[in-house]
């Protein structure tokens, strides 16, 4: 396991295996592209000095964007928040859930990712928050989130973050850059913000494989003792890593189940 904390849970988060991914990286390359940016567990492990991260979730690049350029404001409105919840109850976290909803406010969504049932982000069809108060637990500290807000900020100084497709965040990559993709994986509908085309996600490989740009693709596996296995051509690819993943958390809080979830990286290098 990784040892740094994630500043935002998103589902299908690779911070178990990120010092894996990050191992089986290229030495060197002039720019990194994350189009699935998601909670960001392998931009921040790289720490890459120039980069382009991007996702279809608008809500969630705005967080990112504060983040980087304001830790310390999304600091303050947490430790505001997160205090009024301690002493009024559960009514301030529907309250700024309907905030959210209605302004895609980025540090209401921050909140809702710390106060929520298991801080599990999730969308309904029309980008509404849809997870409940988490009535167990306090949710995290407001002086330990600071400290995180300022780590993260820390490691993504170099990064341009942008709300894309995929094909458009990573348009202007080359044969020198290097492309990490986590897209939603295609036996997890409904689990994801959004979902791509899987002829068209090929094509796209095909492409960057023609440009000569380097990419690593995580990609299906296996979870307990089912297997989800993807078509993806084998001339589209040079060799691929199975990379243990932990426990399915998605699992745990739907079926009170423990299956333990093992991961395909597919390397074009």
């Amino acid at each position: 396991m990784s040892t740094f904390s994630p500043v935002i849970k998103w589902s299908g988060s690779k911070r178990s295996q990120a010092q894996t991914i990050c191992s089986l990286a290229p030495t060197s390359f002039e720019r990194y592209y994350e189009p699935f940016v998601g909670g960001g567990s392998i931009l921040y492990s790289l720490a890459p000095a120039s980069a382009v991260a991007g996702d279809i979730c608008s809500p969630l690049i705005e967080l990112w964007k504060c983040i980087k350029d304001h830790p310390e404001d999304l600091a303050r409105r947490y430790d505001r928040d997160w205090h009024r919840l301690q002493n009024e109850g559960y009514e301030v976290f529907y309250e700024i859930r309907d905030l959210f909803n209605s302004t895609k406010d980025p540090s209401a969504l921050l909140f809702l990712s710390r106060t929520c049932v298991n801080g599990l982000i999730r969308f309904n069809k029309n980008g509404d928050f849809n997870n409940s108060l988490h009535h167990t637990r306090p949710g995290i500290n407001p002086k330990r989130l600071e400290k995180i807000l300022l780590d993260w900020s820390s490691h993504i100084q170099g990064t341009t973050f942008q709300s894309a497709d995929y094909r458009e965040t990573t348009a202007d990559a080359s044969a020198n850059d290097f492309v990490y993709l986590d897209p939603p994986y295609f036996n997890t509908r409904g689990r994801y913000f959004g979902g791509i085309d899987f002829d068209a996600f090929c094509e796209y490989l095909e492409s960057l494989n023609s440009r000569r740009i380097r990419f690593a693709l995580s990609f299906d596996g296996r979870r307990g003792n089912k297997e989800y296995s993807s078509p993806i051509p084998s001339d589209l690819y040079v060799r691929k890593q199975m990379i243990r993943s932990g426990n399915s958390a998605f699992k745990k809080v739907q079926d009170h189940t423990t299956e333990e979830v093992i991961e395909s990286l597919y390397l074009n290098y």
